[in-house]
């Protein structure tokens, strides 16, 4: 009924103001009237670059309060884009768009009509970034996030609209992707669920193992049913059937699959409906970040999931479990997107300076024979004995030394690393560390990416190149001589940060906000305006 009533009062709004219009252009000082409207526009737009250029560039003609089907077309999609706003999961009173009937509704006179016209440019510019590109800036949430969001010229939003469809526009703004599409239909049936109360009473226990009984189990198993791991059942025992349905949770969360609901399975299972929503909020303002195109193929690291995968076409053809940063200050994996240009097959490792100096020069001050298989390299690359160095000399400031690992098995890169230059020195590779990789939180490394299959992976990555890519990059790691092999083709690199993620098929996954910048971003969204809502029916 609301709704009905908010979408009759758009129109009779966008209708009178047309009447309106019309009148003031009809009568008989119509000269002046336009010239009126022109000079309240230019005077409007001044205030924003962006705008002015577009007015200027079009001799500061409307492109909204005409009475023209055009112009009114654009208006009637431009209000039908803010009332959609939200279902993108955007801050639709940002858009303000009662201020704006308001303002179209008291417009009289031509100097009122220019005005109401570049307030309408104004919040669709905005609009149209925050569906296309997101609603945040993400260098202004955490400083880890080094995503260069595709920002399109504001100007160029107003020139393609007013040359396009309005409405064919305002659809092709959001992300085409699969995942958005997914993320949002996840969204809908979240706040239905929301609507409905939710998946019910939280579980009273903090662990429960296969043969229990009790109250807690039937709660558990009443949580269960609600999420659609269990069919409607009255056993009242933790029996094979919910140990099944706890190993499909478990999976679907990221954690262990042992069918035991212990403490870390239970807080994900307690965890409310809103907090898988906000989860799905924020990837969707992620996705936004990141749209463009990815590449036919490509690899995609996330580090919440503590993955890496190689996409071909929208189908995952290999993935690996990975060892991301660990969760201190200087050792996070930050996020962002490069190219592949090479593998290297039995590489030297490069110790980075800051753990050069942080790390190793302090085990050399005790010890000079601390950390026996690194050398030292001076300035001019020549190799320096140990014995010939007075560590207590040198600080962080002036060690004037490099160090590095000679290729081995033991060697800290292991014995392959893909390389995609960048100022961040990240990259993925090897590890003699293999233990880690049964870990169900894998957050170890001083930033880098970790491959648990690292030879697989090189396979499938020389797999569009070489015809046995396995015999291939065996012969070069068997030589024991550091071997660069570029790739014919580039390969994008997106490493991503993400709670909540869809299958093809299947179930959302969601995972732990392991470096806690998704609980930034929904702090952020939430201030901007975004809420979480539960929907009726």
């Amino acid at each position: 009924m609301i709704l009905a009533m908010q979408k009759h009062f758009a129109r009779s709004v966008v209708f009178s103001m047309a009447v309106v219009f019309a009148a003031l252009i009809g009568s008989s000082g119509a000269e002046a009237q336009v010239t009126g409207f022109k000079q309240a526009v230019a005077e409007a737009a001044a205030k924003d670059r962006d705008l002015a250029a577009f007015y200027q560039s079009n001799g500061y003609q409307g492109i909204w309060t005409g009475n023209s089907g055009k112009d009114r077309r654009r208006r009637q999609e431009l209000f039908k884009a803010i009332e959609a706003a939200d279902m993108h999961g955007l801050p639709v009173a940002r858009y303000d768009a009662n201020g704006l009937k308001t303002q179209m509704k008291a417009a009289r006179s031509a100097r009122e009509r220019g005005l109401v016209e570049v307030a309408l440019s104004k919040t669709f510019v905005q609009l149209a970034r925050d569906m296309q590109t997101g609603a945040l800036v993400p260098s202004r949430i955490d400083d880890g996030i080094k995503r260069k969001v595709p920002y399109r010229n504001r100007t160029s939003y107003l020139t393609a609209f007013s040359k396009s469809s309005p409405r064919n526009f305002f659809r092709a703004l959001p992300p085409q992707t699969n995942e958005y599409a997914r993320l949002m239909k996840e969204k809908i049936r979240l706040e239905k669920l929301l609507g409905q109360g939710g998946w019910g009473q939280k579980v009273p226990a903090k662990s429960l193992k296969p043969g229990a009984s009790g109250n807690a189990v039937v709660v558990l198993r009443n949580r269960l049913i609600s999420m659609g791991y269990m069919r409607r059942s009255s056993s009242q025992s933790y029996d094979a059937n919910m140990q099944k349905a706890i190993q499909q949770f478990q999976l679907d969360h990221g954690l262990n699959p042992d069918g035991v609901a212990g403490a870390g399975t239970m807080t994900e299972i307690n965890r409310p409906v809103q907090a898988r929503l906000q989860s799905v909020i924020v990837a969707m303002e992620r996705e936004r970040w990141l749209n463009r195109s990815r590449g036919e193929r490509h690899v995609l690291v996330n580090l919440t999931d503590f993955s890496a995968r190689i996409i071909d076409g929208d189908k995952v053809t290999f993935q690996t479990r990975a060892v991301v940063g660990k969760n201190v200050s200087d050792r996070r994996s930050p996020e962002f997107s490069d190219v592949m240009e090479f593998l290297v097959i039995n590489p030297t490792w490069n110790v980075p300076r800051s753990i050069a100096v942080k790390e190793y020069l302090p085990m050399m001050k005790r010890n000079p024979n601390a950390a026996g298989h690194l050398q030292l390299y001076d300035g001019r690359g020549r190799k320096v004995s140990r014995s010939a160095v007075n560590f207590a000399a040198f600080n962080a400031r002036n060690f004037p030394f490099d160090i590095k690992q000679p290729p081995s098995r033991r060697n800290a890169l292991g014995l392959v690393k893909f390389m995609f230059p960048n100022k961040y020195n990240i990259y993925l590779h090897d590890t003699p560390q293999k233990k880690l990789f049964a870990r169900e939180k894998r957050d170890f490394s001083h930033g880098c990416i970790r491959l648990h299959q690292p030879f697989e992976f090189a396979y499938e990555m020389l797999s569009k190149q070489e015809r046995d890519p396995k015999n291939f990059f065996h012969a070069k790691l068997d030589t024991g001589r550091e071997t660069v092999v570029q790739l014919e083709k580039p390969v994008p690199v997106h490493i991503t940060y993400r709670t909540a993620f869809t299958q093809a098929k299947g179930r959302t996954q969601f995972r732990g906000d392991v470096y806690g910048r998704d609980a930034k971003i929904w702090s952020a969204l939430s201030k901007a305006g975004v809420s979480l809502r539960g929907v009726q029916g």
